[in-house]
């Protein structure tokens, strides 16, 4: 079994308000456990307007699958027109 744990730091330049951040956030992460079946959520900046930080975990029975969902991942986040990448950080747990 290989589990993965995939942070993102993300931007949101349009958001005013927490509610517009909530908005971007939920669609983000809804959008991926979707498409991809991972785990995920907010993990930091609940308290600011414009940014978040999002984790995602996946877990695959093959280190190239589990690979491959990362990366599809980092895809759609980039692709994410309301969004900003600023950082992210992937993490193979033993």
């Amino acid at each position: 079994m290989h589990v993965v744990g995939f942070e993102v730091e993300i931007r949101i330049p349009n958001s005013h308000s927490l509610k517009d951040r909530r908005q971007v956030v939920r669609s983000v992460v809804d959008g991926a456990r979707q498409r991809f079946a991972v785990s995920a959520a907010e993990v930091g900046g609940q308290d600011t307007w414009q940014r978040a930080t999002l984790g995602f975990a996946v877990v695959a029975s093959e280190a190239r699958l589990a690979e491959d969902v990362v990366d599809q991942l980092d895809r759609f986040l980039w692709s994410r027109p309301e969004i900003e990448i600023i950082g992210a950080e992937t993490r193979w747990l033993d």
